[in-house]
């Protein structure tokens, strides 16, 4: 990149993306310096999974977080009724090893301890609620609200759903509500049916049940239940309303709930956005939930943000232009991000759906199709064409 031998990126949010952001452009030589606008980086106590396409990704600059060591890579995924009787197992690990990479289900607070032990020394301001932006010849300067401000050579917006740079970049939008609420959790424990790598989705009429083998002894569950949009924003039940929810579910279920302290249940509306064509112009853009929020169903919400930033990555690693590297990465991102956001919202609806007729379709398509067929739409998500492997800058990251 052309300019200063060291140009600097400001990245608002300091989630999963903005983390991976950090973590990527630093890899490329770059200087970073990160806003969040929470008061202490405490990542939300649930689990995620990181698919192959985001280790993938990482690989090609050079990157292992050792997520295999901090949670559990995912080796066996059962599609089940809610009384645990199975529907089908999903090839997920040997398509993972023909995709190049395994898949790996961890806590949120472990990816995050992974994300800043690779960031090493960034800078990370906190407390710090960006208000706007404007841009210039000499670059990009950031406002906050305690009247601080940044200035860079670019501008990467990764500041979540409600993205103050995306507010910016398009003025007020309201979210898509899907009309279910997910209770979302990680708790030790230890069941006969939690096996080694063990991913089960449980499926009911307008409700869903996922219980996942996060490693070192501890569980990811996660809940779905169809209300209305206001019910799930507003959401205030206890631990002994999702029991009742889960009552006459499998024993494993319902232990699951148990076992988890209630305070560690978290709440939260099922919600993203249309698609967003334009992330960004000059000097900014935007990247993960800031850029293309979406429904769970594919397992890409954490990955393809990972993946933006390697990706955004690679294009500024590869240009004397920094706004052009910038609608370089849009570019390349656009078609199979638009491709997650639209199937993963329209498998959202099949798979909370309450009709009996459709929901006897839906299982009797999960029973009989060839597992190519079902697998197909996340061997799609996780294929994404990537750069090849990126020309790092010696002592770049360090």
């Amino acid at each position: 990149m052309g300019g200063s031998p060291r140009p600097k990126a400001i990245v608002v949010g300091a989630g999963i993306g903005g983390l991976a952001a950090a973590v990527t452009l630093r890899r490329i030589g770059m200087e970073v310096e990160v806003y969040e606008r929470a008061g202490e980086l405490r990542a939300a106590g649930s689990g995620l999974s990181i698919m192959s396409n985001a280790i993938r990704a990482l690989g090609t600059l050079g990157i292992d977080l050792g997520l295999e060591e901090r949670g559990q890579v995912i080796e066996h995924v059962e599609m089940m009724t809610t009384a645990g009787r199975t529907l089908r197992v999903l090839p997920y690990k040997e398509n993972c090893a023909k995709l190049g990479a395994p898949s790996v289900c961890i806590s949120r607070s472990e990816l995050q301890a992974a994300l800043l032990e690779a960031a090493g020394d960034c800078p990370i301001s906190l407390g710090a609620v960006a208000t706007g932006f404007s841009a210039g010849p000499d670059g990009v300067r950031v406002r906050f609200a305690d009247g601080r401000e940044a200035h860079g050579d670019l501008l990467i917006g990764a500041d979540g759903i409600h993205s103050a740079i995306r507010r910016q970049l398009t003025g007020p939008e309201p979210v898509r509500e899907a009309g279910y609420v997910c209770w979302l959790a990680v708790t030790p424990f230890a069941h006969p049916r939690l096996t080694r790598g063990f991913n089960g989705h449980y499926w009911g009429k307008g409700q869903r049940f996922g219980l996942h083998d996060i490693g070192h002894g501890n569980a990811y569950w996660w809940g779905t239940r169809n209300m209305t949009p206001e019910a799930a924003r507003e959401w205030n039940g206890t631990k002994a309303d999702i029991l009742r929810a889960y009552q006459g579910w499998a024993e494993e279920v319902t232990a699951a709930i148990e076992a988890t302290e209630p305070e560690a249940v978290i709440p939260v509306p099922a919600q993203d956005r249309p698609f967003l064509e334009r992330w960004g112009e000059g000097p900014v853009t935007l990247l993960g939930d800031a850029a293309h929020p979406m429904m769970t169903s594919l397992v890409q919400g954490g990955s393809s943000a990972v993946e933006d930033a390697v990706v955004l990555a690679q294009a500024c690693a590869g240009s004397g232009d920094p706004v052009r590297a910038l609608r370089a990465y849009e570019d390349r991102r656009r078609a199979h991000i638009r491709w997650l956001v639209e199937r993963s919202y329209a498998m959202s609806a099949i798979e909370q759906e309450e009709r009996p007729v459709p929901r006897l379709i839906r299982d009797a398509f999960m029973r009989l199709a060839p597992k190519s067929v079902l697998f197909k739409p996340f061997e799609t998500s996780m294929s994404a064409d990537l750069p090849t492997r990126a020309s790092v800058p010696a002592g770049a990251g360090r």
